[in-house]
């Protein structure tokens, strides 16, 4: 998907300034609100849906390529909108990722990979040390790497969902952090109950300073709607 991806952005990039310069100043002067970069963008787009729409099907249970589409199409949409001024109020791959095939194995795909990633932070062998250990101004919550690196995570969940068009689809991926937050959680239970013995010890410690961290973030993450 790179390959049309970037093309299509290219020819957008390509074609602005003589949008601008030839095309835009005949619009104005017919009295037209037309904006022909955007309209040109626009009808690339809907190229690119089309395009998607044959994809996606032979792409749902090849977990791999389904996920190097999505991000693909996640990197596009960043770009169209920060470098090309795109509207939101125009069709956007947005709204193929959202339609209800596609967008329930996007989020069985997103949980599997996340479980994973949990899985391997919580097994390395510097889960319960901090990164910042030798400077004290910067860790004053003496944050283990498995807590920061999970809140990271969700960091990047919400950074791939918060573009979708409706709130719906969005609550549903509130739904899977809300899930991996619970995993994490009894993660943590599993792992506390082996060090009971020694409450005082490294680990001991490290899973309280986790629970607190994640707590803080989360209380501050309550202002973002």
């Amino acid at each position: 998907p790179e390959w049309y991806l970037t093309q299509v952005l290219m020819w957008i990039g390509n074609h602005a300034q003589f949008l601008d310069d030839k095309i835009q100043p005949i619009l104005d002067k017919a009295g037209s609100s037309v904006n022909a970069g955007l309209e040109f963008s626009r009808g690339l787009v809907m190229l690119i849906l089309e395009k998607l729409a044959a994809d996606i099907p032979c792409l749902l249970y090849d977990d791999t390529l389904f996920c190097h589409l999505v991000d693909e199409v996640l990197l596009f949409e960043r770009e169209l909108y920060s470098v090309h001024g795109y509207l939101s109020s125009f069709p956007s791959c947005m709204h193929i990722l959202s339609e209800e095939s596609c967008f329930q194995r996007w989020l069985t795909v997103e949980k599997k990979f996340a479980l994973q990633k949990m899985d391997s932070m919580l097994s390395s062998d510097a889960a319960w040390i901090s990164q910042y250990k030798d400077i004290t101004d910067v860790d004053e919550m003496k944050v283990p790497d498995c807590a920061e690196t999970f809140m990271t995570l969700l960091l990047v969940i919400t950074d791939r969902y918060k573009n979708l068009p409706t709130a719906s689809r969005k609550l549903q991926f509130l739904g899977l952090q809300k899930e991996l937050v619970d995993d994490f959680r009894i993660r943590l239970t599993q792992v506390m109950k082996e060090e009971t013995r020694a409450s005082l010890g490294f680990r001991y410690c490290a899973i309280l300073n986790a629970v607190n961290y994640i707590a803080t973030v989360l209380a501050d993450w309550a202002d973002n709607v």
